[in-house]
This record gives structure tokens, C-alpha cells and sequence, in this order.
């Protein structure tokens, strides 16, 4: 049987990687964005343990409305990268200097 430690120990392991992710790399938008993903993982992993913990679903209400705005998230991040990439032919973000003013 797993306990709530194991359920945290998991989930601040995906934080940290997600975390690692975003500043180890700084040139590639997807990267990024797939390092985002894995931090909200951690969170709703966190939430779904304590909400089961606690006999509360509150906490299961939250993740299902966390995952709903980051599938928003991401499909819009995604139309913005491949409009960028149709106009600069890379996703670098560095090469991104378009996007000012």
C-alpha cells in the first residue's frame, strides 16, 4: 500500500525535473512547455494525494479544472509555436526577438 509520503516524494521528484527542465534549457520553446507540463503534474498529483488523504474531493474538482486549462494551455502555446516556426523556421527562443514591440 502506497502512503502519502510515497505519493509526495513522487510528485516533488517530477517537480524538481520540470523545475531542472526550464532553466537547464533555455533555447527550446517545446522543452519548455513540456517542463510546465510536469509541473502541474506534480501539483495535481499533490492535490489528488491529500484529497485522498483527507477523504475530500475537493481536491479531485481542482485537478480536473487544473488539467482543463492546461490542455487550453497547451493547444494555444502550440498554435503560437508553429506560427512562429512557419515565420522564423525555428523554435530557439532566442531567435524570438519578433515577438517585441
Amino acid at each position: 500500500m502506497l502512503t502519502l509520503t510515497d505519493y509526495l516524494m513522487f510528485s516533488s521528484i517530477l517537480f524538481g525535473l520540470g523545475f531542472a527542465g526550464i532553466f537547464i534549457n533555455r533555447k527550446n520553446m517545446l522543452i519548455n512547455l513540456m517542463c510546465i507540463e510536469l509541473i502541474l503534474l506534480a501539483v495535481n498529483t499533490n492535490f489528488i494525494a491529500f484529497s485522498r488523504y483527507w477523504q475530500d474531493l475537493s481536491g479531485q474538482i481542482i485537478v480536473f479544472f487544473i488539467l482543463v486549462v492546461a490542455a487550453i494551455k497547451t493547444a494555444i502555446g502550440l498554435v503560437i509555436l508553429m506560427l512562429l516556426f512557419k515565420k522564423n523556421h525555428t523554435i530557439a527562443i532566442d531567435k524570438m526577438n519578433i515577438l517585441r514591440g
